[in-house]
């Protein structure tokens, strides 16, 4: 399997989350990398909301222990969760995030989501193209996700991740299936995101991804 550049954004979504996949996206200067470091100024914010909330709440955690755990890296709630650890206040990474961490838990600050159509739009114009991330996680039935993806088509996203690492066989075929109606590129990653991901690995996820080259040529041929 090839690496391709690329990102994921949290959008808005109703009721909850959509992750788009950016891909081909040049450093520098560019509306994409633009729109990416205002949020990242919004994060920012939003840790340290969220270091002071998890310490009003009694918890030893400060945010000066998140960044130094963060060691240089982008701050998430992987980050404070393993704080929350180390310190004693939970017992795991999973009990930090489902008593503290989570949306709707007493410690959880939301952070600003843009607009997909945004998101689209901005990589379009930064030479890049998107993907819809890991689709059955928006908790859509048939039609709706039909739906949906049609939709985001429509507004110029260019592939749909049909070979995910927590997806069966005949599930990634639905999803290939479903992409090709809708003229996109059945797109694939391990989604690793290091050791915050239990049995993931690097390029074949739980062992067994497979995603053509082929489909790296198809990315690099609709790029703008």
């Amino acid at each position: 399997m090839n690496f391709i550049p690329g990102c994921e954004v949290s959008c808005a979504f109703s009721p909850g989350t959509m992750h788009l996949l950016c891909y081909f996206v040049e450093p520098g200067r560019g509306p994409l990398q633009d729109e990416l470091a205002r949020l990242r100024g919004d994060r920012a914010k939003r840790n340290l909301e969220m270091a002071d909330r998890l310490a009003s709440l009694g918890l030893p955690i400060t945010y000066e222990e998140v960044a130094n755990q963060a060691a240089g890296t982008v701050i998430g709630r992987p980050h404070f969760a393993e704080v929350l650890v180390k310190n004693g206040a939970v017992s795991s990474i999973r009990e930090a995030f489902d008593r503290f961490l989570a949306k709707d838990a007493p410690g959880y600050v939301d952070k600003e989501r843009v607009p997909a159509s945004t998101i689209i739009d901005h990589v379009r114009r930064s030479r890049g193209v998107t993907a819809l991330a890991h689709p059955l996680s928006l908790g859509l039935d048939q039609r709706a996700l039909e739906s949906t993806v049609a939709e985001l088509a429509s507004l110029g996203m260019t592939g749909l991740e049909c070979f995910y690492s927590a997806y069966e066989p005949a599930t990634r075929e639905e999803l290939t299936m479903l992409a090709r109606r809708h003229n996109l590129v059945p797109t694939g990653g391990s989604d690793f995101h290091g050791s915050y991901k239990q049995g993931l690995r690097m390029v074949i996820g739980k062992g067994d991804l497979n995603v053509p080259d082929e489909i790296v040529e198809e990315l690099i041929d609709r790029r703008p």
